[in-house]
């Protein structure tokens, strides 16, 4: 066995009685003796002794693979000997996917193609925290109503024991339109520094709108300060009044769509008796209810 692009070597043992030595590359002369028939400057005699008579190929290809002669003449008559060169090639990744982008639901098709001798097994799998094992042995990864928890990096792996396998990668970007994951209201004193936050989770990544009252706030306004990041969007009153209390919406949308949620900045808990100042909220609450059964005392006549 030869290994490409390495250099290998056929050997023929002799004895003394051999008068003439050969190697053959199925009908052509490489070398007779000590002389050099061939002209491939990579075929090199190695050794010619009373034992042993070798040759060595460098850099070998897949084109050297196929039967080697060597031809003795002794004084009595011919012998010959045959090898069977093979030659292993390290596994190569000729062809992968680019990286993808697409919205979720949609079907993807992820391709990786290798070459090597003998063939080299393909392997998919995804480099995720919860990923389980190989998702696919074959030259092809098909995805269908992909979700964004499959997003991230797919990694093809091509081996077969000659040497280390060999990977790439493929990055797959699921988009999706926001979701709101937290959003809280808070409660504030008057004077008193206050923030309200709405947490978004999108791909691409969310923009950010803030309403009270219907009318959108915007940066700029004294006391108040508007702060948007990818992930989510802050809103700081500096120095909190009377007039700053109510209900307030948070809109994060990007290109595939919209959502909002509602938050209140309420103040202490005497501010809070009064609960008609405050829009409904998202949130829905509701009281259990009793039966109970009272006596009222006979009034008796005087």
């Amino acid at each position: 066995k030869g290994s490409s692009p390495s250099p290998t070597s056929v050997v023929c043992s002799v004895d003394n009685r051999v008068t003439r030595v050969a190697w053959l590359n199925r009908s052509s002369i490489l070398y007779a003796g000590n002389d050099k028939w061939c002209l491939d400057p990579r075929v090199v005699l190695l050794v010619n002794s009373k034992t042993q008579y070798s040759i060595q190929i460098q850099n070998v290809d897949v084109y050297d693979e196929g039967p080697y002669t060597c031809s003795v003449q002794t004084d009595n008559h011919p012998k010959t000997s045959r090898v069977h060169l093979i030659v292993q090639v390290s596994p190569k990744i000729v062809e992968i996917s680019s990286d993808i982008s697409i919205n979720e639901g949609g079907n993807i098709s992820l391709t990786c193609i290798a070459t090597g001798r003998p063939d080299p097994t393909i392997n998919w799998r995804h480099i995720s925290p919860k990923a389980l094992g190989f998702l696919s042995e074959d030259e092809y990864l098909e995805i269908t109503a992909i979700t964004r928890e499959q997003s991230g990096e797919y990694e093809c792996s091509a081996s077969n024991d000659v040497a280390t396998p060999v990977v790439r990668r493929v990055k797959v970007t699921v988009n999706y339109p926001p979701y709101i994951s937290d959003a809280k209201s808070t409660g504030v004193p008057v004077g008193q520094k206050g923030i309200l936050q709405c947490d978004a989770s999108a791909v691409p990544s969310a923009k950010f709108q803030w309403y009270k009252d219907e009318k959108r706030l915007i940066e700029g306004k004294k006391g108040l300060k508007l702060e948007s990041k990818d992930f989510f969007s802050r809103l700081t009153f500096f120095n909190v009044t009377e007039q700053d209390y109510g209900n307030y919406t948070c809109v994060a949308y990007n290109l595939l769509g919209n959502t909002s949620a509602s938050i209140i900045l309420y103040g202490d808990s005497d501010s809070m008796l009064d609960s008609s100042q405050f829009p409904p909220h998202d949130t829905t609450h509701a009281l259990q209810l009793q039966s109970v059964e009272m006596q009222c005392p006979k009034l008796l006549g005087t």
